[in-house]
């Protein structure tokens, strides 16, 4: 799973960065916040919390 999260964070972390290259900046930002929230290290969405 976290293979797959990863691959995915990529994917979005580069679209987002060709939308920024191309003018699309909402979009571009939004992708690589997406692509942030998504991967499997530093801040992710998935994470289960320890309590």
């Amino acid at each position: 799973m976290g293979f797959l999260l990863w691959i995915l964070a990529v994917i979005l972390v580069i679209f987002g960065v060709v939308q920024l290259i191309q003018g699309q900046i909402l979009l571009g930002i939004i992708c690589i916040i997406v692509g942030l929230a998504v991967g499997p290290g530093g801040w992710t969405i998935f994470n289960k919390r320890n309590a």
